[in-house]
């Protein structure tokens, strides 16, 4: 006889919902978004005075200010050998200091005429040469073709060479650089060679030779370059006018920044008319 016991309730197999599964990826982006939301904040968070500081030190370098403070920065914003190129960037050199520099450059370059000059004066050479200071610098003109060169030559004469020997141990001693220009006589041939930019370059270049092959200039600061009859000084056509057209010009160029450069012909006029009123 079978037993009688109960049978086992039947348990049914639970079935599992996961419903509840996006909540994991939901709390990793919510984290994730609350880091994002602290980093922005924290960069949001800028020193008033230190981000117009910069601002203003960035208009100043792009020479953009458009204020009287053109720069409150600390340190050197706009490096000193830019001071002086077209912009406002200029108006960081204000003018009593412009003035003043102006006054000292015009000194050393005075000062370089007259030693120039001096040595020449010893050996009786000064009436070759002439000088001029203008916003490029010192000039000093080696007047009349015929008492450096021969004729349509780019030879060197031998009083040419005492001039330039003089002139170079004094250039030799200071560190701007050196342009020197030739120049040709509009109504003049220049047979054998074929235009006046030949002749006028071909002269240029022997004075710069000869300033580096024997007074021992540097040949980085020196460079020589012809304008043919491109820049008469005159129209004259009398032996002066056409002796003063027959130059080569040495120019001690100036390293001073342009708003400096610019009022060396006016601190030198002011000086001129000081002397005149003086001796009046």
């Amino acid at each position: 006889m079978s037993g009688g016991g109960k049978r086992r309730p039947r348990v049914e197999p639970v079935e599992e919902h996961n419903d509840e599964r996006w909540m994991a990826s939901y709390m990793d982006m919510v984290t994730v978004l609350m880091c994002m939301f602290i980093v922005l904040f924290a960069m949001s968070s800028v020193d008033a005075d230190k981000f117009a500081a910069l601002k203003l030190s960035l208009a100043t370098g792009f020479g953009m200010a458009s204020s009287e403070t053109v720069d409150t920065a600390t340190g050197v914003v706009v490096p000193a050998e830019l001071i002086g190129q077209d912009g406002d960037v200029t108006a960081m050199l204000d003018a009593p200091a412009a003035q003043a520099e102006a006054e000292v450059e015009l000194d050393d370059l005075l000062d370089l005429r007259d030693r120039i000059n001096a040595g020449l004066a010893e050996q009786g050479l000064d009436p070759t040469t002439e000088y001029e200071i203008t916003d490029r610098g010192l000039i000093v003109r080696l007047v009349g073709a015929e008492t450096f060169f021969s004729g349509n030559s780019i030879d060197l004469s031998v009083d040419a060479t005492r001039v330039l020997a003089t002139i170079g141990s004094v250039l030799v001693t200071v560190p701007e650089e050196l342009a020197v220009e030739g120049h040709a006589d509009p109504a003049g041939s220049s047979a054998p060679y074929a235009t006046d930019w030949e002749l006028s370059s071909g002269r240029a270049t022997q004075v710069v030779r000869y300033l580096i092959e024997q007074s021992g200039v540097s040949a980085d600061r020196a460079g020589a370059i012809g304008f043919g009859s491109a820049r008469p000084m005159t129209s004259d056509t009398s032996p002066a006018g056409t002796a003063l057209n027959r130059r080569v010009d040495i120019v001690v160029l100036s390293s001073e920044p342009d708003a400096v450069r610019d009022l060396l012909p006016e601190v030198l006029a002011e000086r001129n008319a000081g002397t005149a009123t003086e001796s009046g």
